[in-house]
């Protein structure tokens, strides 16, 4: 199953709404069908009664290193985003005024489903709830280190859009190799940019849960970025960059000048 948050534009006082997707409409849980145009979009991430940790992954594909001319690493190169970050479907993510560099990342997104801690790869996808498409915007003008990327490249408000569903782990875990063969496809107003499949992570989404709850307690609500293939190329302002992945959905975001 598909699910939204949804913002109704004609009663946006009642606030977020949870929504799935049936027939090419929203259905509310009121049993109420809406059209998609009819909505804000919204992250499709529930509340949760703490912070939430999002994890994001540089270099976690062979063919993105070395687009950086980087060598793949040997363990998971991993930095924190903050909340703010997030916006949803059919969004606009500000452009720096200075900005030369600015790249989309098509990225496959894990939602942690219950508490993880000590999790061994053969039981993680027990722990996860879903899976939904992220677009992780860099601006590579700020970046001081390739292996490191600071708070202005990548952790900046409207960067990153997420959406628009969340699917159910059950509907991805039951198609031919899961999660992690899926393909990924960017487009720049409507020009294919990027093209690859989930297959070719160097970590896939099993051991990246190991790993971080081998020393943090993952969440439920929290959520893994898990990095993009090459392909990546400057968004102008203007631009509708559309994210897509075989499976999850197409996310489309708009790029305005800051």
């Amino acid at each position: 199953m598909k699910h939204a948050r949804i913002l109704l534009n004609d009663a946006p006082e009642l606030g977020p709404l949870h929504a799935v997707e049936d027939g090419g409409a929203l259905r509310l849980d009121d049993g109420r069908r809406v059209a998609f145009d009819a909505v804000r979009w919204l992250p499709p991430l529930a509340p949760v009664p703490r912070a939430r940790s999002i994890f994001a992954m540089g270099l976690n594909y062979a063919d993105h290193a070395k687009e950086l001319a980087f060598k793949p690493p040997t363990e998971p190169l991993a930095f924190l985003k903050g909340e703010a970050s997030l916006i949803g479907h059919r969004e606009h993510t500000v452009r720096p005024a200075d900005a030369r560099h600015m790249h989309y990342e098509c990225e496959l997104a894990v939602v942690i489903g219950r508490t993880a801690r000590h999790v061994k790869r053969a039981d993680a996808y027990d722990f996860v709830q879903g899976y939904t498409v992220a677009n992780d915007y860099a601006i590579r003008d700020y970046l001081e280190n390739w292996y490191r990327p600071n708070l202005r490249v990548k952790n900046r408000d409207t960067c990153t859009p997420l959406g628009p569903w969340l699917v159910d782990a059950a509907d991805v875990h039951a198609r031919p190799g899961g999660p992690m063969n899926l393909a990924l496809q960017t487009t720049v107003n409507g020009v294919v940019t990027q093209r690859g499949n989930t297959r070719d992570m160097v970590f896939d989404v099993p051991f990246l849960i190991e790993y971080f709850s081998a020393f943090m307690t993952l969440s439920p609500g929290d959520l893994i970025l898990t990095g993009t293939p090459d392909g990546v190329v400057d968004c102008p302002p203007g631009a509708e960059v559309v994210t897509a992945i075989e499976g999850l959905g197409t996310l489309h975001n708009f790029i305005r000048q800051g």
